[in-house]
Parts: C-alpha cells; sequence; structure tokens
C-alpha cells in the first residue's frame, strides 16, 4: 500500500513537530518580523503550546497572516458561498488559478472564519523549493503535484496522484482544491482541462458518471481587480512568441511574491454548486471521453457566470475590439485611471510596450468573452 509520504501533508502530531521546527529557523523568524512585526516570537511560543491540531494552528496562527495581506493588499475580499457546504463532507473543488498562494488563501480563508475544516491543496512540487516553504506548505494541508520526469514517470506520478485525491475523499474524507488545469491562468482564458477531469476520476470500475458524483465536484470562480501578477504574465505570453520560453532561477519565487505583495484592488470569491444533479442529465448512451467533455463545460460554466467582472474588464474589452460595447459598465475617469496603469504596467525593458499591451488587455477582457459567449474548449 502507497503511503504517500513523499507528498502528502502532515498530520498534526507531524504538523506540531514541524512548527517547533520552524520557530527555530532564523529564515522563519525573519518573515516574522516582516509579516507580523507586532507578534512577538516569545507570544508566539506561548500561543503554540495551546494548539493541538491543524485546524487550531491555522485559525489561531496562519489566519493571521492571511488578514495581513487581505488588509495590506486588497480593497475587500467577497466569499461567497452558492449552496451550504455541509462541515464534515468532502468536496472535490476545482478552481480558476490566476494567482499561485492567493487563490488557495482565500477557499482557506472562508473556512478558517466560518468554523470549517479547511481542505487539502494540490501545489507544483516546483514551487516548494526551500525547507521554509516545504514545511509552511505540508503544515497548511498541501500536496504536491510532481511535475518533472520521463513520460513514464509522469504518467505513473498522474496516476498516484489520482489515487492519493481519490484517498482524501473516499477515505479520510478529506476535501481538496485543485487548479482546473496545470499552471496559472495566463491569458484571461480560464477553461477547465479535460485530462484534470479524467485524472481525478482514474480507476473508476465501471461508472464514469458514479464515480465523479462521489467526487462531489464544486467550481469555484476566483477574480482581481488588479492582478498582481498580470505584468510578469503579459511578459511571459511576449517572451513566448518564438518558441519555449525558459523561467530564470527564482522566476516561481518571485511570482509567490507578487502575488502576496502587489495590490490586487477587489477580489471576488464565489464557490459553486456541486455538480451532481447536473451529472444526472449527461447522457448514459455516449463515450467516457464525451461524458468528461459535458463534465467541463459544466464546471467552466459556473466558473464564467460566477467570474466578478469589474470596471477594468470591460475597459479592457472594449480596448481590445476597439468599441464602446461596455460603457456603460465604467466611467470615463474609471477609463482613463486604468489606461494610465496599464502604461505602467506595460513598460518592461526586453519586450515592445504595444506587444505587452495587447496581452494586457487579453488577460483583462477575456473574462468578458467568457462570461457572455460561453465558449466551449475543446483541449
Amino acid at each position: 500500500m502507497d503511503n504517500f509520504d513523499d507528498i502528502r501533508p502532515y498530520n498534526d502530531e507531524e504538523a506540531y513537530q514541524a512548527f517547533l521546527r520552524l520557530m527555530d529557523d532564523a529564515r522563519f523568524q525573519d518573515a516574522m518580523v516582516k509579516f507580523l512585526p507586532s507578534y512577538s516570537l516569545e507570544e508566539m511560543r506561548r500561543d503554540f503550546a495551546t494548539f493541538h491540531t491543524i485546524d487550531e494552528l491555522q485559525v489561531n496562527f496562519f489566519k493571521k497572516w492571511v488578514d495581513m495581506f487581505v488588509s495590506q493588499t486588497t480593497s475587500g475580499v467577497s466569499i461567497k458561498c452558492m449552496e451550504e457546504i455541509v462541515n464534515g463532507q468532502a468536496y472535490l473543488y476545482i478552481s480558476n488559478h490566476r494567482d499561485i498562494t492567493f487563490d488557495t488563501s482565500m477557499l482557506e480563508y472562508y473556512f478558517f472564519t466560518h468554523k470549517i475544516h479547511s481542505s487539502r491543496i494540490a501545489i507544483g512540487n516546483n514551487l516548494i523549493n526551500t525547507p521554509v516553504l516545504d514545511e509552511i506548505a505540508r503544515i497548511n494541508r498541501m500536496f504536491l503535484v510532481i511535475r518533472s520526469g520521463s513520460l513514464r514517470e509522469k504518467l505513473m506520478n498522474t496516476k498516484r496522484l489520482s489515487a492519493y485525491i481519490q484517498k482524501s475523499i473516499f477515505e479520510e474524507n478529506e476535501s481538496v482544491w485543485i487548479a482546473q488545469r496545470d499552471g496559472r491562468t495566463k491569458d484571461g482564458y480560464d477553461y477547465t482541462k479535460q485530462g484534470l477531469v479524467k485524472m481525478c476520476s482514474m480507476g473508476h470500475d465501471k461508472d464514469l458518471i458514479e464515480t465523479l458524483k462521489k467526487l462531489k465536484i464544486t467550481p469555484m470562480a476566483i477574480s482581481y481587480e488588479y492582478e498582481p501578477c498580470d505584468q510578469l504574465k503579459a511578459r511571459e505570453l511576449s517572451l513566448s512568441e518564438n518558441g519555449h520560453y525558459e523561467k530564470r532561477p527564482g522566476e516561481d519565487f518571485d511570482s509567490i511574491k507578487h502575488g502576496l505583495f502587489d495590490p490586487k484592488g477587489h477580489v471576488s470569491v464565489v464557490i459553486g454548486k456541486t455538480l451532481n444533479e447536473e451529472l444526472d442529465e449527461i447522457p448514459t448512451d455516449i463515450s467516457n471521453n464525451d461524458k468528461l467533455y459535458h463534465v467541463c463545460r459544466l464546471i467552466d460554466h459556473q466558473i464564467y457566470q460566477n467570474y466578478k467582472l469589474y470596471p477594468n474588464n470591460y475597459i479592457a474589452n472594449d480596448l481590445m475590439h476597439g468599441t464602446n460595447r461596455y460603457a456603460e459598465f465604467y466611467t470615463p475617469e474609471e477609463k482613463a485611471h486604468f489606461e494610465q496603469y496599464l502604461h505602467r504596467k506595460s513598460i518592461v525593458q526586453d519586450v515592445a510596450e504595444e506587444k505587452m499591451m495587447r496581452y494586457l488587455l487579453q488577460i483583462y477582457g477575456t473574462p468578458v468573452e467568457n462570461h457572455y459567449n460561453m465558449p466551449i474548449n475543446n483541449k
């Protein structure tokens, strides 16, 4: 039996020991001084003596970090549930993915504030590249998605990831968050990769739909008034035009820092409705691939509809197409302000301003196309 020790999060006792190690780590102490200067190491040690579970650690300690990032980098966060989350039941949250750390932090923030048991979180192993990050991730119920290796190794890792997700939900009654496809959305086009849903349901006996219903797939949509990594994304898309983009050493960590510390304006999170009723409406006499295609459309439909469109999105879409189609959704002052913002973001050393502007408009304007036109992804 696979115990998944190399990818799974810590249990309560392991988390307790890991936090003891963190409090003795100079890098973690430095981060505490920077993030929570009013919370002394002595106070943290005294509080920690009263924590016995990961839930208590998250609600009483890590929530302080999230509170700080929300208060200092946003103009407010709106989190809405389309139906009641039953505490004690396990769900598979499939989400659009705009930022490495803030997306999942907002879901967990909802759980912290509503006394709901938090979920396990899928995160690429390429992002956990220091011992301190590894400890913090595993304490906070993150599990690793192994992305490196040969084709054979990647296939084995996919099967293993599927087995771990199903074990979490079916056997351990633990909810799971996973992005709708590999990596963050960089072009503004949020869609669910069919292979992702197939991976989550691998190993089902005969009835694919019954397996998916047992997973309790629940779409989640997150949107930012200002994407903290918009400039980085536009630059990457620009430099990718002529072939494969090679990341600089430390680039993923830079994205994490920008995602945490850069201004985001208003942030909206909508936790949608579990798909089980809609899954029953999928025809039974079609292939499993066609069934998976329908499931992806159901997920995308909720994400497109629940994505919060801000004036910036409507402005960008009008600028993309040279129209005033959505002018009723913004004021001339808002348009002038956002155009100044786009101009600042389009200035980088190694990419022409015109090209940067095109991709920045795509990042902000595409969600409007998704919301109104409901595109179908065939990948």
